[in-house]
């Protein structure tokens, strides 16, 4: 049985397991196809034409159920008005603000809320607020507010630059073995800045200036460039184990390094605001005043009103690929937090049927949040080497939930032949492929 086969078998049995109570249904005869869509969405991504002038390529994901499509093309690139630099924060497994400012504009207007349930760095949000549109956001794990509140009020350059000034540069060395991440000196920065930090926030003394150096800190903690506080390791939205950068000191024949960590702050936060225009400064102060940062299980959010939410874009945790704990357990010691309570809060399923029995969960919580015409954009991605495609099991699931889903779509950006241009095949690894699966909630 072909991957596209198997969809449509999970499809019906998940038709007759549950009862929908939301469906648009097309007739063929005495044939019925509950769940999808053949109208709406579809018909924006079929008249497509790509910066490159490619057309949209539609086609049924199964020839025998053509009312769900699948669209192809380059919707979205990199390239396409470039991203603001507010979005500049590394975190591990984040997708490009592209991504949901294609949604954002076509599925929303001004005024509208829109919703993260996995927020990670807060991509989706932020990218809403640049837009003018109101954000609430949730991730069970509490580092993802710490990189998202604080750039709803971006400060000025010399405010950080004063506050930095009044912290001291000098303490005692860390309570962990630090040695083979740091200079002596860079590590005595870092104890007397997250000393400083941590008594503020206990205190509720930290302002959003202080909430600002909190979060370029933590994002400067270890990287592979002098930007970072470190020594050569890891990209920075991943951390190595004491022991494996002892390893890697020794392979590279590398000593720490000593790092102006206070100089590093200001370089970063140059960077972060250097294309933050006043609107769109107005436009995020304004969000941010609106804006909820949950911190919790997004299969239960009785924060969020029901009927409330016009547009959730999302990436949810896949599978075991990525390993929370370890990527941030120096970030959470940096800010305080128990990387073990965390990591044991968040979905980390090894099987499909594991990780399809949580997102289950969460797409009927989405259901009850999402307004009469509201949308899901679910983005989803090819796991383990390609062998699983989780639109597979995320059809069902939203249909189940009661949403109609409106169309798979793939944003490919990268074309190795023409003449396979929208074949599977051709999406190898390495390309820049994005697989989102579209669900509508019936007016």
């Amino acid at each position: 049985m072909d991957n596209e086969t198997h969809l449509f078998s999970l499809f019906r049995f998940h038709q007759s397991e549950y009862t929908l109570h939301h469906t648009s249904c097309t007739v063929r005869g005495d044939k019925k196809t509950r769940g999808l869509s053949s109208t709406g969405f579809g018909n924006t991504l079929a008249g497509f034409t790509s910066d490159a002038g490619i057309p949209t390529h539609v086609e049924p994901l199964d020839p025998t159920e053509p009312a769900l499509k699948k669209y192809t093309n380059e919707f979205w690139t990199s390239r396409q008005r470039q991203a603001s630099s507010i979005h500049e924060i590394s975190y591990r497994a984040c997708f490009k603000p592209q991504l949901p400012r294609f949604f954002i504009n076509l599925l929303t207007k001004k005024g509208d809320i829109v919703y993260d349930p996995f927020s990670g760095r807060g991509t989706t949000v932020i990218e809403a607020g640049l837009s003018g549109r109101n954000a609430i956001a949730n991730d069970a794990n509490p580092l993802s507010r710490i990189m998202t509140e604080p750039r709803f009020f971006p400060p000025d350059y010399q405010a950080v630059e004063k506050r930095l000034l009044s912290i001291p540069r000098e303490n005692s060395p860390a309570d962990i073995d630090l040695s083979m991440f740091y200079h002596p000196d860079t590590e005595k920065e870092i104890i007397s800045l997250r000393q400083y930090l941590l008594e503020r926030h206990a205190a509720s003394r930290d302002d959003m200036t202080d909430r600002w150096i909190a979060m370029v800190a933590t994002n400067r903690l270890t990287g592979h460039s002098p930007g970072f506080f470190s020594v050569y390791t890891l990209p920075p939205n991943q951390a190595v184990s004491q022991r494996s950068q002892q390893r890697i000191n020794i392979k590279r024949n590398q000593t720490p390094e000593y790092r102006d960590t206070h100089r590093i702050i200001l370089n970063k936060t140059k960077s972060l605001l250097r294309s933050l225009t006043p609107d769109e400064q107005k436009n995020l102060n304004h969000a941010g005043k609106n804006t909820r940062l949950l911190t919790g299980d997004s299969r239960a959010t009785p924060e969020i009103l029901n009927d409330s939410v016009q547009l959730t874009v999302t990436s949810p945790p896949f599978l075991d690929i990525v390993q929370y704990k370890e990527d941030n357990w120096l970030r959470c010691w940096f800010n305080g937090l128990n990387d073990t309570e965390i990591g044991n809060r968040i979905t980390m399923a090894r099987t499909v049927e594991a990780w399809s029995a949580v997102m289950g969960a969460v797409f009927h919580e989405l259901y009850r949040i999402t307004r009469p015409g509201g949308y899901v954009a679910f983005e989803v991605g090819e796991v383990r080497k390609r062998s699983i495609r989780l639109e597979e099991h995320v059809v069902p699931l939203g249909i189940s939930a009661g949403f109609v889903c409106e169309c798979v779509l793939i944003n490919q950006q990268t074309f190795t032949k023409t003449s396979n241009i929208w074949g599977v095949d051709n999406m190898a690894s390495g390309t820049n492929t994005n697989r989102i699966v579209i669900f509508s909630k019936n007016a």
